[in-house]
């Protein structure tokens, strides 16, 4: 039941440097094909449209610096929580969310498609590490990667594991308690990408010309229509509540400074100041409440839970807000979004119809040992899943035309 162990035993491996269990899982994900190939997958804008905006490679990596930090200002496992924030989004398909919803439509046959649950197949059964394991990570870092440790249900579009991964994840769960509670350094991946998320994707957008500040902070009608927005798809709280938080983020001098970004150098000081303040200003306040309420002592695993003071998570909601309203909703991306579903979606069913010959060899060989039809289908899902934005058109273009 250790929170070393393995769920295939691997035998005894010294380095001679004194390398940790938890070290070890970090080397195993950093240098994992499904890593390398977050590079060309899409975080909020299309991967390859513009070399300043985020990707899941870079998302990836600062989920992992900010949840390594708060972490270990908590007492985790530095590695422990790293792990989980360097892996978090391995099994994202192309095109972001908006592929996630696709493939989830065609993959319904088979009990959906939902990015987190994909993960864990990605880092239990997808990666070529260790036969029948996938890359054979500790419990304690398969179980900080379970954002959502749950099967799927009606009352959520999220859920953390398929149904033919049980076994694996009923393993890393043994030592956590009844129910479906998070551990400690999973609420902290969980957070820090929300801090990620939230605040870079609003420094792209401004970057990039889709966000401007100006009028938001000019029009009370367009703030109250944000509020709602958030309430909507973001948070429980009542545009009410959220106008207050809103009121409080728009009169900061930080966030007002880029109001007027214009690319120069002055700007892009001022929007990466913003960036850093309130990255920092949201991780410390989860820190400062945690401790309050726990203590200074090492926290890890289940010793205790995130707290989160609740100005700051509204703040960070709107954050979020803020990239769906003006940069996912932006004249063009309807009619971009449609055409993304398109593709994943006839390739799916191509793939289907030409499986093994075009699928790549690992997948092939997984096609040709499943079960049913039901179990094809989630090899043809998992190959799809696995491409990045620029192959699954080339893909797209060999296989549909």
């Amino acid at each position: 039941m250790s929170d070393a162990a393995r769920w295939v035993p691997e035998p005894a491996k010294d380095s001679g440097y004194g390398r940790t269990q938890f070290e070890r899982d970090r080397a195993r994900v950093l240098h994992s094909a499904g890593f390398r190939r977050l590079a060309a997958k899409t975080q909020v804008h299309t991967a390859g449209s513009d070399d300043f905006l985020r990707t899941r490679l870079t998302h990836s990596l600062e989920v992992a610096q900010i949840s390594r930090e708060m972490g270990a200002r908590l007492g985790c496992d530095p590695d422990v929580v790293d792990v989980a924030g360097l892996a978090h989004d391995l099994g994202h398909p192309p095109f972001g969310h908006n592929g996630e919803d696709a493939l989830d439509a065609v993959a319904r046959p088979c009990g959906g498609f939902e990015g987190n649950a994909q993960t864990l197949r990605v880092l239990t059964r997808l990666e070529a590490k260790v036969p029948g394991a996938g890359l054979n990570l500790t419990r304690a870092s398969l179980d900080a990667c379970s954002k959502y440790p749950w099967q799927r249900r009606v009352s959520s579009r999220k859920f953390g594991v398929y149904a033919d991964d049980l076994p694996v994840f009923t393993w890393l769960r043994a030592t956590a308690p009844a129910g479906e509670r998070k551990c400690l350094e999973a609420q902290v991946m969980d957070w820090a990408d929300d801090v990620a998320y939230s605040v870079h994707d609003v420094e792209d957008g401004i970057h990039g010309g889709y966000l401007r500040l100006g009028p938001l902070l000019a029009d009370a009608d367009e703030r109250a229509e944000l509020c709602a927005d958030v309430a909507a798809t973001y948070s429980d709280e009542t545009p009410d509540l959220l106008r207050e938080a809103l009121d409080l983020l728009l009169a900061d001098e930080l966030v007002r400074a880029t109001a007027g970004y214009d690319g120069t150098t002055g700007a892009q000081i001022a929007l990466k100041r913003m960036t850093s303040v309130l990255t920092g200003r949201f991780v410390a306040s989860a820190v400062g409440a945690t401790t309050s309420r726990y203590g200074t002592e090492p926290m890890r695993r289940y010793a205790a839970d995130l707290v989160v003071p609740r100005t700051v998570r509204n703040q960070c909601a709107l954050l979020k807000g803020m990239a769906l309203r003006y940069v996912m909703r932006a004249d063009g991306a309807a009619q971009r979004y449609e055409r993304q579903r398109e593709i994943l979606t006839t390739l799916v069913a191509a793939l289907c119809d030409r499986a093994p010959g075009a699928l790549d060899p690992m997948f092939a060989e997984m096609w040709d040992t499943a079960a049913d039809d039901a179990a094809r289908l989630r090899v043809v899902v998992d190959q799809v899943a696995s491409l990045t934005d620029p192959a699954a058109v080339a893909w797209h273009r060999e296989h549909v035309g």
